[in-house]
């Protein structure tokens, strides 16, 4: 019994789809084989069920003799029992590869994910992501599936064509010769096949795409009278996939219509000429009947072949996708040699804005462009690639730049919470502590979010729908600030972490927040002036520098532009820089 998923899905080779596709096969060589030799044992003792039968009618039947009928009924009873068993087992096989495939594929692309944190979106689309999801792990598991019958198909022709050649050599060179010409003509259709399949697959992930937004934005695109629009645009995308998948629904119906008519055509052959021997006296009765039980049973190991080769051309396409994903990078690579990490309670510092934060201060970043803003606070988590001027290079703590040291180090260290942040699918729980040691009570007390568990039944076992759709906008950012907090990182960086709840619960939060990250440090971006009367110290930004630092009482006194942004003053305005005292 194998458990799922498993402990360590491995490290793919992800340079080609062939590669990959092997990567996965030698993986679970163990449970291929099994299904393999169970199959070769379930093919066969179909291949032979014919020729027992031909030995009961010649030397049981024909010979008046009731022992041999007796024995050769016997033996076919027990091949048929041993048939009975392997193909049980082989199907236990079959799904158990299928499975083991999936969950791999499944835990490599979560991994790498999670790997890739912020960088994942900016460089492939979600639709891509859930396509994987959606269709390609069937089409993976299918090729494993398959593999075990194909391998029965191999062995069961070659004993067919071994009794063949015993009984007749001219049937048996029929076999030997007639079945790869007949592959030899499906070949053609293989290559078009997969270049429709590869197309179909990417007009899906550009749907997958498409919808994903279309829900994710439903309630702003209903604000704005959006709606036609979006659904005329799903509506052209979805016929474009429809039209697709109709090109290779036509080439796979001549496929298939091979797979029967050819394997037909090719039995017709063989009976006909075992008739042809059997008028002429050259074989038995009994060998007749057995050719007609060959000729029937020649189509399972020639359909299985060429069902073989459909799914590994589906196989290879989404393998290709897997692999794309799988060559990503993250924006921030992990240094070769990763540098020591200072000591807690270093300061932090971002040299591109000129933000200084000293540690164990509550700091708000105040910027006119929330962008601006958000730019800093991605810097500081090492959450954006560098755009060539050095930006994030650099930010360093204590000291050491933060692309130095390594990327679980930053991550431990440095927790960066921003408007985006969802919450999983899963136990509220265990969305909440995601390590499972952090205080979620006294987190939920600091972001408000207390009455929201109060209203859940079953409190912290309550399930979560996927992206948090069950609660409200509100009530999300408050139980996505509880996860923050329950972290309690050296450094946690909040992106307008009240922007969606109203004035009362924000001032809540603002007053618990200063108590609840006492002697750790903490920025926020914010221009709220609730949130920014409880902070220690307040760091103006204009045009991605800090032009002013102080309390938010000094700002709204000393600066201008600082006042106009925080109290929304729409008075003409000089050059901010001079309204902040800076030439």
């Amino acid at each position: 019994m194998r458990v799922l998923p498993l402990p360590d899905p491995g490290t793919a080779d992800h340079r080609s789809p062939g590669r990959f596709l092997w990567w996965l096969a030698r993986h679970q060589w163990q449970t291929l084989l099994g299904g393999m030799a169970f199959g070769v044992i379930w093919m066969s003792s179909q291949a032979v069920l014919p020729a027992i039968i031909g030995r009961a009618i010649d030397r049981g039947v024909a010979a008046r003799d009731s022992e041999a009928l007796l024995m050769w009924t016997g033996l076919l009873f027990l091949v048929g029992l041993v048939q009975a068993a392997s193909g049980i087992l082989r199907h236990r096989f079959a799904v158990t590869n299928w499975l083991i495939t999936a969950y791999r594929t499944v835990q490599l692309v979560t991994r790498q994910s999670v790997r890739l944190g912020a960088s994942l979106p900016r460089q492939v689309s979600t639709g891509e992501v859930v396509a994987i999801g959606t269709s390609d792990l069937s089409h993976l598991g299918q090729v494993m599936d398959v593999s075990a019958r194909f391998a029965g198909a191999v062995v069961s022709f070659l004993l067919v064509s071994v009794i063949l050649l015993q009984t007749s050599v001219t049937l048996g060179l029929v076999v030997l010769i007639g079945v790869p010409k007949l592959m030899l003509l499906v070949g053609p259709l293989l290559a078009p096949l997969q270049r429709r399949s590869t197309h179909q697959r990417h007009l899906m992930g550009e749907l997958s795409n498409t919808a994903t937004d279309i829900v994710a934005g439903l309630r702003v695109l209903r604000g704005i009278g959006g709606e036609q629009v979006f659904l005329g645009r799903y509506r052209r995308e979805s016929q474009a996939t429809r039209r697709a998948g109709v090109q290779v629904a036509r080439l796979q119906s001549v496929l298939d219509a091979l797979q029967v008519f050819l394997p037909g055509v090719f039995v017709v052959v063989v009976v006909w000429l075992g008739a042809r021997y059997a008028v002429d006296g050259r074989i038995s009765p009994g060998e007749l009947v057995a050719f007609y039980g060959y000729a029937a049973f020649l189509m399972i190991p020639l359909r299985t072949a060429t069902e073989y080769a459909n799914k590994l051309i589906r196989g290879r396409v989404s393998a290709r996708r897997v692999c794309t994903v799988l060559a990503l990078d993250p924006d921030v690579a992990e240094p070769v040699s990763p540098a020591p990490p200072p000591p807690p309670g270093s300061e932090l510092y971002d040299a591109s804005s000129g933000l200084r934060v000293r540690p164990g201060v509550l700091l708000a970043v105040v910027s006119e462009q929330p962008d601006e803003s958000s730019a800093v606070a991605d810097r500081l988590g090492l959450c954006t690639p560098d755009d060539g001027s050095g930006a994030t290079a650099g930010v360093t703590l204590g000291g050491v730049r933060l692309v130095d040291l390594a990327r679980d180090e930053v991550r431990r260290r440095v927790v960066v919470s921003d408007t985006a942040s969802m919450l999983f699918s899963g136990r509220l729980g265990d969305r909440l502590d995601v390590h499972r040691r952090g205080d979620v009570e006294r987190a939920l007390l600091t972001a408000s979010a207390a009455d929201i568990l109060d209203a859940l039944p079953e409190r912290l076992d309550t399930q979560v729908a996927e992206r948090g759709r069950s609660f409200s906008g509100g009530q999300r950012q408050r139980l996505v600030l509880a996860r923050a907090l329950a972290l309690d990182p050296e450094i946690l960086v909040l992106v307008e972490p009240t922007s969606a709840v109203d004035a009362h619960t924000e001032a809540r939060i603002a007053a618990r927040l200063r108590e609840h990250r006492a002697g750790r440090t903490t920025v926020v971006t914010s221009t709220s002036p609730l949130l920014l009367d409880a902070v220690d110290e307040v760091a103006f930004v204009v045009a991605g520098a800090v032009v002013a630092t102080g309390s938010h009482t000094d700002l709204l006194a000393t600066v201008p532009a600082y006042r106009r942004v925080v109290t929304r003053e729409t008075e003409p305005r000089p050059d901010d820089r001079e309204s902040a005292g800076v030439s």
